[in-house]
């Protein structure tokens, strides 16, 4: 199956495509937002709200690990998920969308694997799904490639943090890109990001960042981020393989 994992600005989904059933479930790691499936394109798409429902989780609370188990226990291994971001490039203006290539990960008090008893370690040079980016890459307008600087929040970064992070080579930040790709990964789903730029980050632009700012230009680019996912479910084959779903092979699980 199909999963899309919902940031701001795709809750007008549940409003654009038919409901045909949802789950709601308990696992190990607690319990999870409620899954609504979708029918979009003729396909079961499965869809969870990030932050739960209403919005009300900060971004340094969600429980990632229960979102991530839920989506596999119900069978999604190919996971589509939007990320509001802040722009590092004057070229990357608000409203465009960004398909990352890599992350760098300055956060530091998330749970972050879902390997806490045995040691396991999974290959992330390449840490987004090659295909399912391509598909993104085709399906719409966007920016092909960059990296994704994950911060912790929920308060937005210093000048001086996104110079540097500029330096070492970002495009864009955002607060909860990781460890959810990191997760999927080790679920042996494939994913990859949507990341949609709803500002120039603190010290690229001249005037102050607010949050409504961020609201107001997430509104914005609502429409094309709902018709980048629908071309992009549509441009998706359920049944596909993919080496993602094979990573951990040659570990002892």
């Amino acid at each position: 199956m199909i999963g899309i994992i919902g940031g701001t600005g795709t809750g007008s989904l549940l409003e654009t495509y038919p409901i045909t059933r949802t789950e709601l479930l308990k696992t190990k790691y607690g319990d999870a937002p409620t899954i609504s499936i979708l029918e979009i394109d003729n396909k079961e798409v499965a869809y969870i709200p990030r932050h739960s429902e209403g919005h009300s989780v900060p971004p340094h609370k969600i429980n990632y690990r229960a979102n991530i188990e839920a989506l596999n226990i119900i069978g999604v291994n190919q996971v589509y998920a939007t990320n509001s971001v802040g722009s590092l490039d004057t070229n990357i203006q608000p409203g465009d969308i960004l398909i990352p290539d890599n992350f760098i990960d300055f956060t530091h008090n998330r749970a972050s694997t879902f390997f806490d008893d045995k040691v396991v370690h999974i290959d992330c040079t390449n840490p987004y799904c090659k295909d399912l980016r391509n598909i993104l890459i085709y399906s719409g307008d966007v920016h092909p490639y960059g990296v994704y600087i994950a911060t912790e929040g929920p308060r937005f970064e210093t000048g001086a943090e996104i110079q540097f992070y500029k330096m070492i080579g970002g495009k864009v930040v955002g607060m909860t890109g990781v460890p959810e790709v990191v997760l999927a990964k080790e679920k042996q789903m494939c994913y990859s990001s949507i990341c949609a730029v709803t500002n120039y980050a603190a010290s690229i632009s001249p005037t102050k960042l607010t949050i409504t700012e961020v609201v107001d230009a997430m509104k914005a680019c609502e429409e094309k981020l709902i018709n980048l996912i629908t071309n992009c479910v549509k441009n998706t084959d359920s049944k596909r393989d993919c080496t993602c779903h094979h990573i951990l092979d040659e570990a002892e699980i």
